[in-house]
């Protein structure tokens, strides 16, 4: 590992988090002309193909035989649930907004953690959780007689996820990257088929909502349209794979790990120029106290020599 180098980690981290928040705006593009999960088919069976002839050229070493085949499929669930609630966030809130929220998930991870690795959490650390969450209600800034909870859909997209994370920290003694890759791809693949079966056809689209219409659309209709930005999500998701992959396997993951953050600021960024979304000074102090204390988290990690937040992408 070249830690005497990480400026180079970090810069592919800081790609990798721009190309996914283009990602998340191609989503809030062509959401009404596309339904969800034939997006998530399109991108996952596009993403699957580069990366299986990235791992077929570079003679990458893939054990098909998963050793924890029940928790296997639990975390790929978990994983494909998430995304699907923050895809579907997209389509009604803004992409600084979203992002914040799902950078909930580090908390989370300590939590579980704590709970399920017997992790140990002091004061501090518990302390900076807590200023998470209080980041998280301002952003959100409840009206609790009429409170959309839908707002939450990017908290409980990054609830499910660190659940998935935890699950990837047990499997992971056992099972390499290549073969819990493998096993995401192939299960989320086989559940976009199932749904397209279910109601692909859009037989179940009886909504006025443009959400709920996204979620229940019938697939295939304008091809010429979608699948363009469809087909640019699957090569944007394989290469900010590749810039992840090389940045945590070549540099140092204590290190660049901490730039994820920049997705943050990525998102603000390309809201600000293509939805015309401008957060406010609420949604901005949120921001800032959920960054500050998942770095504060971040470097009590480092501090205790503990790795809580798991050494692999945020994003997949």
């Amino acid at each position: 590992m070249n830690s005497e180098n990480n400026s180079r980690g970090i810069i592919l981290v800081i790609v990798a988090m721009a190309l996914f928040s283009i990602q998340d705006a191609l989503i809030k593009f062509v959401f009404e002309q596309a339904a969800l999960y034939e997006i998530y088919f399109g991108r996952i069976f596009i993403a699957s193909i580069i990366l299986g002839l990235y791992i077929l050229v570079t003679k990458q070493k893939l054990k098909i035989k998963t050793e924890y085949p029940f928790l296997t499929l639990i975390r790929v669930l978990l994983h494909f649930f998430a995304f699907s609630f923050f895809f579907i966030s997209l389509t009604f809130m803004s992409l600084a907004m979203a992002n914040a929220l799902f950078f909930s998930s580090p908390f989370f991870i300590s939590i579980f953690a704590r709970f399920f690795l017997k992790e140990k959490i002091g004061i501090r650390r518990w302390s900076a959780i807590f200023i998470g969450f209080l980041g998280i209600y301002i952003i959100l800034d409840p009206d609790f007689g009429n409170f959309e909870y839908k707002n939450l859909l990017p908290v409980l997209c990054a609830f499910l996820y660190a659940l998935s994370m935890t699950i990837t920290k047990i499997t992971s003694d056992k099972d390499n990257f290549y073969t819990q890759l493998f096993y995401f791809c192939t299960i989320a693949l086989g559940l976009c088929s199932i749904i397209f079966l279910v109601f692909g056809s859009g037989k179940f689209d009886n909504f006025e909502d443009p959400t709920m219409q996204f979620i229940f659309r019938e697939w295939f209709t304008n091809i010429d349209y979608a699948w363009k930005y469809i087909f640019v999500m699957g090569i944007l998701a394989s290469i900010s794979f590749a810039c992840i992959f090389r940045a945590y396997s070549s540099y140092s993951p204590s290190v660049v790990s901490l730039f994820e953050y920049s997705l943050i600021i990525w998102s603000v960024i390309i809201g600000f120029i293509y939805f015309n979304d401008t957060p406010n000074l609420r949604t901005f102090l949120g921001i800032s106290l959920i960054i500050g204390a998942g770095t504060y988290i971040y470097f009590r990690e480092k501090l205790k020599k503990q790795d809580l937040t798991i050494n692999l992408p945020k994003r997949r």
